[in-house]
């Protein structure tokens, strides 16, 4: 009879990152944060990744306090990110945190990405990727420089009929692209909330937090974003007219813009926060020569298939005739609902695939779908052209090559 005992020899141990959990550490998302708390969710919802440290917040005190609301150990819970990068790099290899999530204002980007991309350690930041563009260019070269993973979390492209979408593009079931339509449109600053105690409104309508824009920097690169991901085409010129709408408010709450695209299609897109009943109202047309898609975030399982000669499609997610590639994003069977949060954790997914990677200097897969810095410098570029478009009386204005 064999012995039903487990085999009690003394075993290697494995620190390989494709045999344990990732660990990571989060800069800012403490008590009050809206944000950080989507993305604990969404890095752990596979079970791939642990939360072990953090300095969630720029005041010492609440920082630690918010460290002891999610059990990070007291060793581990910093009074902010250049004491956490330091001591962390300190650890010994194998103790070492594997990534950096950032989920600070947009003026409290640069540096801690910088920090802990000069410490060893990859990053995950949220959008937009920096203050200014000068601070994207920056932040890029040092993305070179150190080879570490970095990931900007433009949650939407997680989603699976984005990503369909993309592949009819791409496959040239639309033909030649002549027109793209993106909206953005909320409603939650259609009064000056930032005059009392809203956390989220005063930070974001602050130039000195937020940066060059409000509305169209905040979900107005989404739509942006949106656009090239599903589309692969560059905007070329842009003419953009923001507005502000609320009394005493620095920075816009509606914009529109013109597009023109460097292969001939024309396109519209529109973001608002003062929209009065909306809520996160994202949504994108793609016209081509053949056909026509529609996707709208609020219903972000049906894409829309549109023709010239027959009725039109709803495709669904998980289902045989969604592109494999897509299709392999599913998470439940078809007919479950699968929405924001999900689309989150599927960055997340396909950025552990980089990271363990990265940790056990392994070549980084060639198929990786996340966005990057590259999209960061790509969305801080429209940002910044758009407002110079707006102050210019609406003025035409070229966009970087990139």
């Amino acid at each position: 009879m064999k012995n039903p005992m487990p085999d009690m020899k003394p075993r290697a141990v494995v620190s390989s990152a494709s045999a344990r959990k990732l660990t990571f550490g989060m800069v800012g998302g403490g008590r009050g944060a809206f944000i950080g708390a989507v993305h604990r969710i969404a890095a752990q919802m596979d079970g791939q990744a642990v939360l072990v440290a953090g300095a969630l917040s720029s005041d010492g005190a609440r920082a630690l306090a918010s460290a002891g609301d999610l059990f990070i150990s007291p060793e581990r819970a910093y009074r902010n990110y250049r004491e956490m990068a330091e001591r962390e790099a300190a650890r010994p290899a194998g103790q070492r945190l594997d990534f950096v999530i950032i989920v600070t204002p947009n003026h409290a980007h640069f540096g801690p990405a910088c920090c802990f991309l000069e410490a060893g350690f990859n990053v995950i930041i949220d959008k937009p990727v920096a203050f200014s563009g000068d601070e994207a260019a920056r932040l890029a070269a040092i993305v070179k420089r150190t080879k570490k993973v970095f990931v900007l979390t433009h949650n939407y492209t997680g989603t699976e009929m984005v990503k369909q979408a993309r592949a009819l593009v791409r496959s040239g079931k639309l033909g030649a692209i002549r027109k793209v339509l993106a909206e953005y449109n909320q409603g939650w600053l259609s009064t000056a909330l930032e005059k009392g105690e809203h956390k989220q409104a005063g930070w974001r309508t602050d130039p000195a937090r937020s940066g060059a824009s409000g509305c169209m920097g905040d979900i107005g690169t989404h739509a942006a974003n949106l656009i090239w991901y599903i589309t692969g085409l560059e905007i070329e010129r842009l003419r953009a007219d923001l507005t502000i709408f609320v009394s005493g408010r620095k920075l816009d709450d509606d914009g529109t813009v013109l597009l023109r695209f460097r292969d001939g299609a024309k396109g519209f897109l529109h973001a608002s926060q003062i929209c009065i009943g909306e809520e996160n109202a994202l949504s994108i047309r793609v016209y081509g020569t053949r056909a026509s898609l529609e996707w709208h975030q609020e219903r972000p399982q049906d894409l829309v298939i549109k023709y010239p000669d027959r009725p039109r499609e709803t495709m669904r997610p998980g289902n045989g005739y969604v592109a494999p590639q897509p299709r392999s994003f599913s998470r439940v069977p078809p007919g479950h609902p699968e929405g924001y949060l999900e689309a989150f954790a599927n960055i997340y997914r396909e950025a552990f695939r980089a990271i363990r990677c990265e940790v056990d200097g392994r070549r980084l897969p060639l198929h990786l779908d996340f966005p990057t810095i590259d999209d960061g410098i790509r969305g801080m570029d429209f940002i910044q052209a758009v407002v110079d478009s707006s102050r210019g009386d609406a003025k035409w204005v070229k966009l970087p090559r990139r």
